[in-house]
């Protein structure tokens, strides 16, 4: 039985810096709303995030449109821990350590049953916290290769929950035994036939006789593969409808583009809730390999041309989430010289072929095993209200 009593189960979520650690811990909340309301009980939702930023906005929002508290957000002071040399790795140990006696006093005020972690350098002092206040806690990997928060959170953890099953091999042996492979968690909507509201939303008549390529970058846009799209929007339109999220900047930079829109280039700033729809319409995907955009893709069936985040403003875990799902035959990626106009176009010329899409889905129903993740989570979240 919980500490709170049978009927009634609290649980706090800790993540944020980013959305990637926020909207994954939200299709859980969904999940867990629902399995409440299906067996009778009380359930109590608390989220442990950064005091600045959007962190607040996003979860109190969200909550309260699945039915949860208002007062569900809790801000602590947190920092990064680099993996190089730099001043601000000094200062900000002074905000973990802050962020770190924040979170012991929040979860003492709370009194949880439960923590789930949703990993990133925030979710660091909740579940430091939590072992001292001896709370029962898990923490999620969506990448393929864990992070460094991962790795911190992994040992006092009584599970360590991974979207793909290769990656407990980058953990240390003695943590293996800790591991249940669940999925990346991702909206309910995913789940959805939305493929015609998607095609409604573009303006694109069903049968519509080239493929539908959707070009995704995330919302502040990838200027990479915004001029990957632009050197080679002519031969792009002759073979594909074209289906652009550019970013705000690059609206913003380029209005004559954005204002060039015809039946075979579809630019749009940003796509935000008819974004599963869209993807559904689409016949292809060319995108960064951000492990929550990855895995809506592969829920969705969709074969993708990736080219991953790398270089100094990364850790190198986009370059290794596509190529592992490159690995299992989901998907092409260009990295580095290969992230060039030609190799786009060879690639982009392989999914002209239907049956070569085909094989191409087949791998990301492979991949994501028709599982819902989130619900998945929730049933091993529930195992602790004893």
């Amino acid at each position: 039985m919980g500490r709170v009593g049978e009927n009634k189960f609290k649980i706090v979520f800790a993540g944020g810096g980013t959305g990637g650690h926020i909207y994954p811990g939200l299709a859980v909340c969904d999940a867990l709303y629902k399995k409440a309301r299906e067996n009778g009980f009380e359930l109590e939702i608390y989220w442990i995030g950064s005091s600045s930023g959007m962190d607040r906005t996003i979860v109190e929002k969200n909550l309260v449109s699945l039915g949860g508290s208002v007062n569900a957000f809790y801000g602590i002071s947190c920092g990064k821990l680099r993996r190089y040399f730099s001043l601000k790795n000094f200062i900000d140990l002074f905000k973990i350590l802050f962020g770190y006696f924040q979170s012991v006093h929040f979860l003492k005020k709370i009194k949880c049953d439960f923590l789930f972690s949703k990993g990133g350098f925030v979710s660091v002092p909740p579940c430091r916290a939590a072992a001292l206040l001896k709370i029962p806690y898990v923490t999620h990997e969506c990448d393929f290769t864990p992070g460094l928060a991962t790795r911190l959170n992994a040992g006092k953890a009584k599970n360590i929950l991974l979207t793909y099953k290769d990656t407990s091999g980058y953990l240390k042996e003695s943590l293996r035994s800790k591991c249940i492979v669940t999925g990346n968690p991702v909206r309910p909507v995913f789940y959805e036939d939305l493929q015609e509201k998607g095609l409604e939303f573009l303006s694109i008549k069903k049968g519509h006789a080239k493929p539908v390529l959707l070009v995704l970058g995330g919302s502040l846009g990838a200027r990479q593969i915004n001029t990957l799209v632009l050197e080679n929007l002519d031969w792009l339109k002759e073979h594909f409808i074209v289906v652009h999220q550019t970013g705000a900047s690059f609206a913003e930079e380029n209005k004559a583009v954005m204002a060039s829109g015809d039946e075979s280039y579809k630019p749009y700033a940003f796509i935000y809730s008819e974004m599963p729809g869209v993807i559904m319409a689409s016949d292809v995907v060319l995108s960064r390999s951000g492990a929550n955009s990855l895995w809506e893709c592969l829920v969705c069936r969709k074969p993708m041309v990736l080219v991953p985040l790398c270089g100094s403003g990364s850790r190198g875990d986009q370059v290794d989430n596509a190529r592992y799902v490159e690995s299992k035959g989901a998907c092409i990626t260009l990295v580095g010289k290969d992230a060039d106009s030609e190799h786009l176009r060879n690639s982009l010329s392989l999914m002209l072929s239907e049956e070569k899409r085909k094989s191409f889905s087949a791998s990301c129903e492979n991949l994501s095993r028709g599982e819902k993740p989130a619900f998945k989570i929730a049933e091993l979240i529930l195992e602790y209200k004893k």
